[in-house]
């Protein structure tokens, strides 16, 4: 569905500083022509899938952090409320493996854990590692598809992250800010210590203020042409039992 707005603009602003920020909105404009009372556009509605903020990665991620905490279980299933397929089922996802991720690494801390158990739970962090990374070159897969005929700048330059890797560590800093929060009103905590812990999430949210806005950035230049996205893949070696010599020298015993 198009929609023909009027663009009224304030003293001193130019007509693609307007564009620029309906476009970060998500409003896509077709085309824009100047008429006897300014300037006349017509755009597409917006499409939340095609228009991922940092803020909307994150609301996804603080939801999943607290589902999962409604039952604090490493072992509980993976309730996914979007619809398969979608961005928003991926960022879901994403974030699920990487609380249980977190919850698994404080089990196998415990002083008092087995070996055996140990062993079995490192493996699982080992799997949970590559979900990891699988889920991220999927998201990236997706920015590749949503970017595929943006227009590359003669002076386009590449970014040392791609999005979704941007997005991993976004996806982490939730989990460290929702946790780093939960220390900061722990009853059987020091003064001292919830005074530290507060410090420490004051430069986590800082962070993510910070993070956030290079993510977006990043993704209104990749759309603008400024820069570009390359993917390399992680190629991890480890699991792959073709390319670990501990996997492959008991293969050919």
């Amino acid at each position: 569905m198009q929609i023909i707005l009027h663009l009224l603009l304030q003293p001193g602003r130019r007509i693609f500083q307007c564009l620029r920020m309906m476009h970060q909105t998500g409003v896509k404009v077709v085309f824009y022509e100047k008429n006897f009372l300014g300037y006349i556009a017509v755009t597409n509605t917006t499409d939340p899938e095609m228009n991922i903020t940092a803020s909307h990665c994150y609301h996804i991620f603080d939801e999943c952090i607290k589902n999962y905490h409604l039952h604090d279980y490493v072992d509980q299933p993976l309730l996914n409320p979007y619809q398969t397929g979608k961005i928003n089922d991926l960022l879901y996802q994403k974030n699920w493996i990487d609380t249980v991720q977190w919850h698994l690494e404080d089990i196998i801390r415990d002083p008092q854990i087995k070996p055996d158990a140990a062993i079995l739970i490192k493996r699982r962090i080992d799997t949970s590692n590559q979900e990891r990374t699988d889920i991220v070159e999927q998201i990236d897969d997706y920015f590749l598809n949503l970017f595929k005929d943006a227009a590359k700048g003669d002076d386009a330059r590449l970014n040392t992250e791609t999005p979704a890797w941007v997005i991993d560590r976004l996806s982490i800093l939730a989990l460290k800010i929702y946790h780093m929060h939960e220390q900061t009103h722990r009853v059987d905590s020091s003064e001292e210590h919830r005074q530290k812990c507060q410090l420490k999430l004051n430069i986590l949210l800082d962070q993510k203020h910070d993070l956030s806005t290079s993510f977006d950035e990043l993704i209104e230049d990749i759309r603008s042409g400024r820069r570009y996205m390359k993917v390399y893949r992680q190629m991890k070696m480890y699991n792959d039992a073709s390319l670990n010599p501990i996997l492959y020298s008991q293969k050919n015993k």
